[in-house]
């Protein structure tokens, strides 16, 4: 059994512990609000891009824009959105699971962020001798949005040089300080990839295109003049607020980490305050036996 000073030195440990635990579920708590407010007002505007997006690639030829035609090919890229630090409980662990299922030998990655560069290389089926990482971005605190349209070019450069058919998107959405989700999107192309039919005709052509819903888009300039402008903002837009949604996710998922470290410091705490009142208390027990032994014996 240990002796009470092991005991006192565990229990001034683990409160240390304990203390910085809780600052760091402190400072996480203030920035989860902060990038929780910049990924949920970004939400709606992201939303309706991507619907506008959608509706205007469906109603135009596949050969408008690169941006929007299907390729056959298999060669995929995949922008994987991770945290530079751990700390935020199985928030990457989730998430690199969701990689591990769509991994092949024909898949290259562009990471931002430290713990998925680390974890691209170790892939089995596209990572013979680390070759499937072709870039790597630094995660920052306040990640702007000048910051993401360097990585997002890159990509676009990427699959304009034909170099990539297929571009997709692995992130953390952020639900609710309590749940963050895995996600796996495609990114580009955009939209739909054939033309769509109203009541059963062909969908009218550029410069003018009906949707499903009887909504009427006109193009002005013409539409591969607009598709050159609007399209490569979608994608720079979507790679911003899903890095937003990244960030939330890690902040909400640290200070629940950190947290729960408290909570189970407390919990320690208390364990080992009452093996140290037992330990004590048998001491003293024993030096009462002791003493009362010892008069016994003279008288």
């Amino acid at each position: 059994m240990a002796n009470t000073r092991d005991i006192r030195r565990r229990i001034k440990s683990v409160k240390n512990t304990a203390q910085i635990t809780k600052a760091m579920q402190m400072v996480a708590a203030t920035k989860m609000r902060r990038a929780q407010g910049r990924a949920i007002a970004g939400r709606p505007y992201a939303g309706l891009l991507d619907t506008v997006a959608k509706r205007i690639t469906s109603q135009v030829d596949d050969d408008a824009h690169p941006l929007v035609a299907a390729r056959p090919g298999k060669k995929r890229l995949v922008l994987l959105i991770s945290t530079d630090r751990g700390l935020c409980g199985s928030l990457n662990t989730n998430l690199f699971r969701e990689i591990l299922h769509s991994d092949t030998a024909d898949t290259v990655y562009v990471t931002i962020g430290r713990k998925a560069r680390q974890f691209v290389p170790r892939l089995k089926a596209s990572g013979a001798g680390g070759h499937n990482l072709l870039a790597d971005f630094e995660l920052k605190d306040n990640f702007a949005f000048a910051e993401s349209k360097r990585v997002s070019q890159f990509v676009l450069d990427k699959f304009l040089a034909g170099e990539i058919d297929r571009v997709d998107v692995a992130y953390t959405h952020f639900v609710n300080a309590l749940t963050q989700e895995p996600k796996l999107e495609r990114l580009v192309p955009i939209g739909g990839h054939h033309k769509s039919h109203v009541d059963g005709k062909e969908a009218v052509p550029a410069p003018t295109a009906v949707t499903s819903d009887g909504a009427v888009y006109l193009f002005e300039p013409e539409a591969e003049m607009l598709l050159d402008t609007f399209l490569p903002f979608v994608v720079h837009y979507e790679v911003y607020h899903h890095v937003l949604d990244a960030r939330a996710s890690e902040h909400s998922a640290r200070m629940v980490a950190m947290k729960n470290a408290t909570e189970n410091a407390k919990a320690l705490i208390k364990d080992l305050t009452l093996e140290y009142n037992k330990v004590r208390q048998a001491a003293i027990t024993t030096e009462l036996l002791e003493i009362t032994t010892a008069q016994m014996a003279v008288g």
